[in-house]
């Protein structure tokens, strides 16, 4: 699970190859004590991430410190058997990846938080009450527009830009915020999947050459079937009416649109860098940040010399005291992941599981089977075990790996990358247990895809 917030972007996000010392590092440690007390923090942990809302404990905290055990325990028997420099190895390469991601997602949510704090989607809010769309417009409007969005600008950050637009328009209506924020973390997982670049997942199959550029678009309806039947399911459940009309104007502040101009060369660079410098996503996003804090620099001036005019108090404007509001704990929470998911890697976990499903199953079934181990796991370890493993599959089988690994975390909402981030920034109104209660359809969603990808592929 590798579960935070967290397209080209994303995800292109973290780039496959920084798995690779952690799943080369095995101790072969999964029938020791130490293996299995490993295993026992990882279940503990999770379980204290599950029943957040009852116990009143921040996920990060857990998960934090399950990893820091994991670790210590596998670097501990490491000095037994003379593997303390591969073990240090395998760290170093999973918290690149975190480091990699943790500054992607620095990048998405400053923007998002930029763009909030200049009215952009105030705005935005009084143009959809002042159409007079309803709550169930509203939620196929944004899931569509996640849909679309995730291929081009990556999961996580489509769910991102959609969930502000979602909380903005909704008017406090709990219910539709609920739903519609689960619509939008399936949207962007199903959305990612029918891109090379719109999900980790299909970024690793592509630079494994197990498909080519233009074969992903083959999994556009198998995608699009996962989205719409748990939609077409949660639809049913909207509660009806639509939200109060915003009387007068949401002018947008001074800069807003140069951020949202700004933002648009951020994914550009991004996808430019991925694709033909061949650097990795948060190259693009950090220059993306270097852009933002010049547009700053400029909104600063102009804000201070306006106040200056207008005989009003300093009126200063500053990037990082937007960065300082970041969801702190979805960003944690991230590491404890990949902390726990690499060292549960290193003990030979995963291997020892792919091997398992692949021996006793059809490929049909295997992948069927890594597809919900995705929603717990996280799909770049899942995605990578498979890839080290090279079972003897055909495209067809490739396909529907990729598809599976990247739209199964949609299954829980600590699944995907989406669904924490949504969580981290919802506050408390989209959680682990509502979610929860939605993933039978979610399901149905997920064998509904990989039965039309295996009737298109008949």
């Amino acid at each position: 699970m590798r579960s935070l917030l967290t397209l080209a972007i994303l995800l292109v996000c973290m780039p496959a190859w920084a798995s690779d010392s952690v799943t080369e590092v095995n101790i072969h440690l999964t029938a020791h004590p130490v293996g299995l007390l490993a295993l026992f923090f990882f279940v503990l942990a999770y379980t204290a991430v599950v029943l957040e809302e009852r116990i009143h404990i921040a996920k990060s905290k857990p998960v934090m410190l399950a990893a820091a055990l994991i670790w210590g325990l596998i670097a501990w028997s490491a000095g037994d058997s003379g593997q303390m420099y591969q073990v240090r190895q395998a760290f170093d390469a999973m918290f690149l990846e975190y480091a990699e991601i943790f500054f992607f997602l620095i990048v998405a949510m400053t923007y998002v938080t930029a763009m909030g704090e200049r009215g952009i989607f105030d705005a935005l809010r009084v143009q959809l009450t002042r159409h007079h769309f309803s709550y169930r417009s509203l939620f196929w409007i944004t899931g569509g527009l996640t849909f679309f969005l995730s291929p081009f600008m990556d999961n996580l950050t489509s769910a991102l830009l959609m969930s502000a637009v979602v909380l903005a328009a909704s008017d406090g209506n709990e219910a539709f915020i609920n739903i519609s924020l689960i619509n939008l973390v399936v949207a962007a997982n199903a959305g990612g999947a029918w891109s090379a670049f719109g999900d980790i997942t299909t970024l690793m199959a592509w630079q494994a050459n197990k498909a080519q550029f233009f074969d992903f678009f083959h999994l556009f309806l198998p995608a699009l079937v996962n989205w719409l039947v748990p939609a077409l399911t949660m639809n049913l459940a909207l509660p009806k009416g639509h939200p109060e009309p915003v009387e007068g104007k949401k002018p947008i502040k001074e800069g807003g649109i140069g951020i949202c101009l700004s933002f648009a060369l951020t994914i550009a660079l991004t996808i430019i860098g991925r694709q033909w410098l061949d650097m990795p996503a948060v190259y693009g996003m950090l220059t993306g940040l270097a852009l933002l804090n010049l547009l700053a620099a400029r909104i600063d001036y102009r804000q201070r010399h306006y106040a200056l005019t207008m005989g009003m108090g300093p009126q200063s404007y500053s990037i990082f005291r937007i960065i300082a509001h970041a969801e702190w704990d979805t960003l944690l929470f991230f590491y404890g992941v990949f902390a726990c998911v690499g060292g549960l890697a290193a003990l030979g976990y995963l291997k020892l599981a792919g091997a398992q499903i692949y021996g006793l199953f059809s490929f049909t079934a295997a992948n069927t089977l890594m597809g919900v181990l995705s929603a717990v796991v996280d799909n770049i370890p899942i995605m990578f075990a498979v890839l080290k493993m090279n079972p003897p599959m055909d495209e067809m089988q490739w396909l529907l790996i990729t598809l599976t690994a990247g739209v199964g975390g949609s299954l829980l909402s600590i699944g995907s990358a989406a669904g924490v981030a949504l969580m981290g920034s919802s506050r408390g109104r989209y959680t682990f247990m509502r979610h929860l209660r939605w993933s039978w359809a979610i399901a149905l969603g997920y064998l509904a895809s990989i039965a039309v990808h295996l009737w298109l592929g008949t």
